[in-house]
């Protein structure tokens, strides 16, 4: 189980990652492009992740959006199909 200072730093790079996208999580839950419960798997699988310095890297030198998800990220499907408009 992930302690509560990792689950919020991988909220903070997941918000980020979806900020440089395009992709509003909060909208796209509004929308019901997205489930809360969905948002909270995408923490956990971020968390999971074993490299997240790779991830703040990455949005460090994407201040400005990017086109695509990285490759490396976990949650690179969800946030493609959100960035597309994809709904359910």
């Amino acid at each position: 189980m992930q302690d509560r200072k990792t689950l919020r730093r991988h909220a903070e790079l997941l918000d980020a990652m979806a900020q440089r996208l395009s992709v509003d999580l909060e909208d796209a839950v509004f929308r019901g492009d997205l489930r809360p419960d969905e948002i909270a798997d995408a923490v956990l699988r971020c968390a999971d992740c074993p490299n997240p310095r790779h991830c703040a890297e990455w949005l460090l030198n994407h201040p400005r959006g990017a086109e695509t998800t990285p490759q490396f990220c976990r949650n690179r499907a969800e946030l493609e199909r959100l960035r597309g408009g994809a709904g359910r």
